[in-house]
C-alpha cells in the first residue's frame, strides 16, 4: 500500500496539532513551513480536516487550527478511509470500471483482502496511540519551527 501525499499530510498535521496544548491555536503556514509543504496543499488538507470534524478552524486575526476530539478519539484507520482513494485498481471502482475481466477476475478479491487487512491494522490505533513519544515530536516541531 502507499498512501497520497494528500493523507500522508492529513497525518502529519493530525500529529503536529497534538503535540500541542489544545488552548494554544496553530497557523497552518507553520505546518507547512515545518514539513515542506505548500502553504496552499496545507489549507486544503486542514480544510477536509475540518469538514470531517478532526479539526477546529477559528478564522480572524488570531485565529488558527486545533485538534476538535481528543488523540484517543481518533482513529488512524478512519482518517486513512476519509482521506485516501481505496480503489487500488480499477475495477474497485464500480462506477468506473472498464476492464474486460472484471467478471471472471479472481485478482480482485486477493487485492481486497490485502486492502481489508491493512484497515484492520490501522483500526487498531488511535492518535493517542501514535504520539506516545510526544515530547520527542515536540522537540523536533520546536527545532524547526525555529530554524525555519
Amino acid at each position: 500500500m502507499h498512501l497520497t501525499s494528500y493523507t500522508d499530510y492529513a497525518l502529519r498535521t493530525l500529529l503536529y496539532l497534538s503535540t500541542r496544548d489544545n488552548l494554544e491555536l496553530a497557523k497552518i503556514k507553520d505546518i507547512a513551513t515545518i514539513y515542506n509543504i505548500s502553504n496552499n496543499h496545507m489549507s486544503k488538507v486542514v480544510y477536509e480536516l475540518g469538514q470531517l470534524g478532526l479539526i477546529k478552524t477559528i478564522r480572524g486575526k488570531n485565529g488558527g487550527i486545533k485538534l476538535a476530539l481528543d488523540p484517543k478519539d481518533i482513529n488512524i484507520g478512519s482518517v486513512v478511509r476519509k482521506t485516501e482513494n481505496l480503489h487500488l485498481v480499477e475495477c474497485f471502482d464500480r462506477k468506473n470500471n472498464t476492464c474486460i475481466i472484471s467478471s471472471a477476475c479472481k485478482l480482485k478479491f486477493a487485492l481486497n483482502e490485502a486492502l481489508q487487512a491493512y484497515l484492520s491494522v490501522l483500526d487498531k490505533y488511535t492518535l493517542a496511540d501514535v504520539i506516545t513519544n510526544k515530547h520527542d515530536l515536540l522537540e523536533i516541531f520546536t527545532f524547526h519551527e525555529q530554524n525555519a
